[in-house]
C-alpha cells in the first residue's frame, strides 16, 4: 500500500496534481484544500488514498494525513463516493466538516453540491461518534484555536490518566471549548471534570 509520494510537482490544477518521483509521473486527484497547500511549491509530499475498482485505478492525494483520514471516514458512509468526499473537502475545510458533524448542522452539510438531506442526516448519524473520538483528526483538539491546542492536549492526557475513557474525555473537552474557547489548561481540566 502506498502511504505517500514525494517528488517534484510537475503540474498542478485545482483538481489534480502530477508528481514526478524518479522519472515516474503520478497523476493524483486532489481537493481545493490540498491545492492551496501545494500551490507555489516545486517539491511536494502527498499522502495517498489508493482507489482500486475493476475498471479503474485512481490516486486521491492530500496535503496532510488529517485530510486523508477525514476523506476515508467520509467514503465509509453509504451514499458518499470518493468524488463526493473530494467535493466536500473542496467546499469546506476539514475542521468545518468536523464541526458541522459535531454540531449536527445539516444545512451546512447540505450546502455542498451533491449532498441531499438524507445523505447529510446519514453522514451525521454515522460519523458523529467517530469524529468525537478523534477519527479523521491527527490532533485531540477538535476545534480549539492554535494558541491553546497544547493546553487541550495536556488536559486530555491528564483526564485520560485519571481513568476516564478517551471518547468521554474528548466529548467533555469539546463541550468545554465550545463554551469557553480560550480556556486555560487548569480551566479545561476543572470544567472537564465537572462534565465527566
Amino acid at each position: 500500500m502506498i502511504d505517500y509520494i514525494k517528488g517534484n510537482l510537475e503540474e498542478l490544477t485545482a483538481a489534480e496534481a502530477v508528481l514526478d518521483n524518479n522519472g515516474i509521473g503520478y497523476r493524483i486527484l486532489i481537493s481545493l484544500q490540498t491545492y492551496e497547500g501545494l500551490n507555489g511549491k516545486k517539491e511536494a509530499k502527498i499522502y495517498i488514498h489508493h482507489y482500486l475498482r475493476e475498471d479503474e485505478e485512481l490516486y486521491y492525494g492530500f496535503a496532510t494525513k488529517d485530510e486523508r483520514e477525514l476523506f476515508r471516514l467520509l467514503i465509509g458512509v453509504s451514499g458518499i463516493g470518493a468524488n463526493t468526499a473530494r467535493m466536500m473537502l473542496s467546499s469546506l475545510s476539514a475542521d468545518e466538516i468536523r464541526n458541522a458533524i459535531l454540531a449536527e448542522d445539516i444545512n451546512k452539510i447540505k450546502s455542498i453540491k451533491g449532498i441531499g438531506l438524507k445523505t447529510a442526516q446519514r453522514l451525521i448519524l454515522e460519523l458523529k461518534d467517530k469524529v468525537v473520538k478523534g477519527g479523521g483528526s491527527e490532533n485531540v483538539a477538535l476545534f480549539s484555536p492554535a494558541e491553546n491546542s497544547a493546553a487541550v492536549e495536556e488536559a486530555t492526557t491528564a483526564l485520560v490518566m485519571l481513568g476516564f475513557t478517551k471518547a468521554n474525555v474528548n466529548k467533555a473537552v469539546a463541550a468545554v471549548l465550545k463554551e469557553h474557547p480560550n480556556a486555560t489548561l487548569e480551566e479545561i481540566i476543572k470544567l472537564g471534570l465537572k462534565r465527566l
